[in-house]
């Protein structure tokens, strides 16, 4: 049930490094629409060590979390359970707590994908590959399996990096083909490529870009266009970009911790690209 508007409730997204983050823009922009008064969201420095007593500090105003990076697997024993969606890929993005204290948790960047993906006409594709093997590569092999109906590359650097793309394709019963990155240039030919690495570690292929590429969906928003996102687009191919992702990710967040749906997508992509242009 939706809690009153004027209930005065706190939300906030935890990780380390955190400064940079868009969440508050967004989840601050959709309080704002929804008129959602007494809601605040903020943003806390908070590392593996320091989580759990974070959660111990926790009062019942509290109504959320968005957790990033190093956090989505290291609060799942704090959790009194997980989504489906979440143990899928042993990672959380996203706590809700009840007023009784329960704390559960979900994974809304699978989803998210697919939503960002299918906002952009892509309901389904035949075959599609992954750049990269870090923790957001799970979560995009989790997004494909569930609209890919045929093989999935995913284009990695080390061997033990392949073993858990491996167990990852295993688990999620997803049809996974393993490629070295020396050959990623090979990648930019399917229907749908998924960039998952760091910022500047696609660059060196944005020369590789094929004349009629198709879709590019890299999680990057900041810096953006990335190098090779922008030669995707002067060469006529869809581009899917990080804010894409992040924006459909906190839609669900924001629909599970208020209990209003839907979300004010329109609202909170206007915030999100206004504080990326500023």
């Amino acid at each position: 049930m939706p809690f009153p508007a004027t209930d005065r409730r706190r939300a906030a997204v935890l990780g380390s490094p955190i400064a940079h983050s868009l969440s508050p823009v967004l989840h601050r922009a959709a309080y704002a629409e929804l008129g959602l008064e007494g809601w605040t969201y903020d943003r806390f420095d908070v590392d593996e060590a320091a989580l759990p007593g974070f959660f111990g500090e926790l009062g019942p105003e509290w109504a959320g979390l968005s957790l990033t990076m190093p956090l989505k697997r290291a609060v799942i024993p704090l959790l009194d359970e997980i989504s489906e969606t979440a143990a899928s890929v042993d990672a959380v993005n996203t706590v809700v707590l009840t007023e009784g204290g329960r704390k559960t948790g979900d994974n809304t960047d699978i989803p998210g994908m697919v939503a960002a993906l299918r906002e952009r006409g892509i309901e389904k594709t035949e075959t599609a590959a992954i750049l990269g093997a870090g923790a957001t590569a799970s979560s995009a092999l989790a997004a494909l399996a569930r609209i890919c109906t045929g093989e999935i590359a995913v284009y990695v650097r080390s061997e033990a990096r392949a073993a858990e793309m491996r167990g990852w394709a295993e688990r999620l019963d997803a049809d996974v083909r393993i490629a070295d990155w020396a050959d990623a240039e090979e990648a930019l030919r399917a229907p749908l490529v998924v960039a998952t690495t760091p910022a500047g570690t696609t660059d060196s292929l944005a020369a590789a870009v094929p004349e009629m590429p198709a879709t590019l969906f890299d999680v990057l928003y900041d810096p953006w266009p990335t190098t090779l996102a922008a030669r995707w687009s002067a060469y006529g191919g869809a581009v899917v970009g990080g804010l894409d992702l992040l924006l459909h990710q906190a839609v669900l967040q924001v629909e599970q911790m208020t209990g209003r749906s839907p979300a004010p997508l329109a609202a909170m992509r206007a915030a999100g690209e206004r504080a990326l242009a500023g």
